[in-house]
Formats: structure tokens, C-alpha cells, sequence
């Protein structure tokens, strides 16, 4: 069987590896949100940023892409992955059935939010905005992860309200 990976976030833009294939598909029940303090990548401990996860969500839906790998550079990408990904126990590592944009669900390795962990987080959309215009970590500031996560769902014909809301605001904020 293929393994497909779903991207939701920053994998839209920077998967890390490139896939055999690539395929619009939903993901039922999960919504995408900044729900998680970035204390490494997109910010710092003393000053975290807010990265996207997938937020269990009954009768949310979440539009991405699944990535098919190629099979043989499934284990080298499922490394890296768990490198990128699970770098804290923030995320937790699932195998989700999304719905191609054909209609064939197919079972995709996805990364979702651990409720319990200290790095979920719950804020309204201000004090996200906030948090995403100040915080810098590893991998850059935290305006780069919004603005390129937002502007390939708007490449992709993905609507996601609160995504546009966040990006006008930080640019305000930061200008």
C-alpha cells in the first residue's frame, strides 16, 4: 500500500521531500488551527509563536493535500518527518483516511495536536495575530509561516476565513 502524508500547514509549501504525486484531499472531523505554541521553530520558550495543527473537531473538515511517497524513499521521509515533526510531544502521529479530489479515501500519515500537552493552546484570533506579528524561532519569523501557509491555500482555491483575517491583521501590525 502507498503511503500518502496530508499537509494542512507548512508541508503545503515545504513538504521536505518530493512526492511521487500530489492530491487535493479533505480530511473529516479535524479542523486547521494555530493551536500550538512553537517553542523551537517559530519562536522560543520565553517568547512562543503559534503554529498550525490539525484539532480534532467532530464535523469540521480540513481541506490540504496528500503527498504520495515514493516508495522507495517511504522510510528516509517517515525519518525526517518524525524529526521535523515530533520534536516536542506536541503533535501526535496518525494514520487519518482523507478523500482524494477524485473521491477515493486513502489512509495518510498526519500530524495532530496532543490536547494534553503543555504547547495546545486555545486563543482568539487578536492575541494569535499578536503572538504571529513578535516571534521569531530557528526556522524564521512567524509571519513567514502565516504568509506562506496562507498564500498556498489561496494558490489551492482553499477558503479559510480566519486565515485571511490573520494575514491582513499581522501586516497591520507589522507595518
Amino acid at each position: 500500500m502507498a503511503m500518502w502524508v496530508f499537509g494542512y500547514g507548512s508541508l503545503l509549501w515545504n513538504p521536505g521531500f518530493s512526492p511521487a504525486e500530489t492530491r487535493r484531499a479533505v480530511l473529516r472531523d479535524y479542523h486547521r488551527s494555530f493551536c500550538m505554541l512553537s517553542i523551537h521553530h517559530r519562536g522560543t520558550e520565553t517568547d512562543p509563536g503559534l503554529v498550525l495543527a490539525l484539532d480534532e473537531t467532530p464535523g469540521a473538515t480540513c481541506t490540504g493535500v496528500a503527498f504520495r511517497v515514493n516508495p522507495s524513499e517511504e522510510e528516509p521521509v517517515l525519518a525526517q518527518l518524525r524529526e521535523r515533526e515530533l520534536i516536542s510531544s506536541a503533535y501526535l502521529e496518525r494514520m487519518l483516511d482523507v478523500t482524494l479530489d477524485d473521491d477515493t479515501v486513502v489512509p495518510t500519515l498526519a500530524y495532530v495536536i496532543n490536547r494534553d500537552h503543555v504547547q495546545y493552546c486555545q486563543f482568539d484570533l487578536e492575541t494569535q495575530a499578536q503572538m504571529i506579528a513578535r516571534s521569531v524561532g530557528g526556522r524564521g519569523p512567524n509571519t513567514e509561516y502565516l504568509y506562506n501557509t496562507a498564500a498556498h491555500l489561496t494558490e489551492m482555491g482553499i477558503k479559510d476565513a480566519d486565515m485571511d483575517w490573520l494575514v491582513n491583521r499581522v501586516r497591520a501590525l507589522t507595518q
